[in-house]
C-alpha cells in the first residue's frame, strides 16, 4: 500500500514538471527550431561551458588516470561502481514489472558483493547472469510521463524533464549515497566521474572526429537511445519508428541498439 502512494506521488510530481516545462515547447522559434528543445539558446551555452570544463579538467584526469592506474585496478573500480548500479536497476525493473529482470539483477549484486569482494570482481558476468541497465527516468517513461523538453545541466550534461526526476530519485537510492562520512561520499563521485570519463576517452575522440554540429549530433543521438531503451528495443508497430512520440523528429538509429534482455513483460 505504502509502495503503490510512493509509485503514485513520484508519478504525480514527475507529470507536473513534465507538464510545466513542456508549455516552454511554444517558445521554440525560427524555422529550424526544434519542439523538443525550446530553450536552444541556453543549452547550447552550457554545453559549451561543458566542453571547455572537459577539455581542461575531466579529460586530461582521466587520461592521467588511465595511463596511471593498471588495467585490473580500473576494471575493478569501474565492477564496483556497476555493481552498485545494479541495486537501483533491480528496483526499477520491479517497478516495471519485469519480475526476472529485477531477479537477475538482484543475484548479480548478491553474487558479486559477496564472492567478488563487495563487487571489484564481476563473477555474475562470468556465471551467464545478463547485465540490465534500467533507471528512473526510463521506469517514467513506461509509465506514461512524457519527456518535456531537452534540457543540458552544468557537469551533468545532456536531460530531459523527466529524466532529471528520474536521475534525482536514483541518487536518492544509489547505495554509495549513504555513507555517513561526506568525504567517503564526495571521494565516490568524483572517483564514478574519472571511471566513466575514462571509459568514453576512445567515443569522445570519434565524436570530436564525426559530428559537424556536435551539439545537436549529441541532442539527437540523446533523445534517440532514451526512447529505444524505453521500449528495450521494441518500438511499437503502430508508430513511425522514424519519429519519437516524445520529440517529434527522433530517427532511431539501427546501428544503437541497447536491448535488455529477459523482460518479464513486453510493452
Amino acid at each position: 500500500m505504502k509502495l503503490t502512494t510512493s509509485i503514485r506521488m513520484l508519478r504525480g510530481i514527475a507529470l507536473a514538471l513534465a507538464a510545466g516545462t513542456t508549455l516552454l515547447a511554444g517558445c521554440a522559434t525560427g524555422p529550424n527550431a526544434n519542439p523538443a528543445d525550446p530553450i536552444e539558446p541556453f543549452n547550447r551555452e552550457v554545453f559549451r561551458i561543458n566542453e571547455d570544463l572537459d577539455k581542461g579538467v575531466l579529460k586530461p584526469v582521466a587520461q592521467t588516470y588511465v595511463d596511471v592506474v593498471p588495467s585490473p585496478a580500473r576494471t575493478a573500480v569501474s565492477n564496483f561502481f556497476s555493481n552498485a548500479g545494479d541495486v537501483y536497476s533491480a528496483v526499477n525493473n520491479l517497478l516495471q514489472l519485469k519480475g526476472t529482470a529485477a531477479l537477475e539483477d538482484t543475484m548479480r549484486v548478491a553474487i558479486n558483493t559477496v564472492l567478488g569482494l563487495g563487487g571489484l570482481i564481476d563473477i555474475a558476468s562470468d556465471a551467464g547472469l545478463p547485465k540490465h541497465k534500467e533507471d528512473f527516468g526510463q521506469t517514467l517513461g513506461v509509465w506514461g510521463v512524457p519527456s518535456g523538453p531537452y534540457v543540458v545541466w552544468p557537469l551533468l550534461g545532456p536531460s530531459t524533464a523527466r529524466d532529471t526526476v528520474g536521475f534525482l530519485v536514483d541518487w536518492q537510492m544509489d547505495p554509495l549515497t549513504y555513507w555517513h562520512d561526506s568525504a567517503i561520499t564526495y571521494s565516490l563521485a568524483a572517483l564514478r566521474v574519472v571511471d566513466v570519463r575514462a571509459n568514453l576517452l576512445g567515443a569522445s575522440n570519434v565524436f570530436e572526429q564525426a559530428a559537424v554540429d556536435k551539439y545537436t549530433f549529441l541532442r539527437d543521438a540523446y533523445l534517440q537511445r532514451r526512447r529505444y531503451l524505453i521500449y528495450d528495443g521494441n518500438l511499437p508497430e503502430d508508430q513511425d519508428n522514424t519519429k519519437s512520440p516524445d520529440t517529434g523528429d527522433a530517427t532511431v538509429s539501427p546501428y544503437h541498439r541497447f536491448t535488455p534482455n529477459w523482460p518479464v513483460f513486453r510493452r
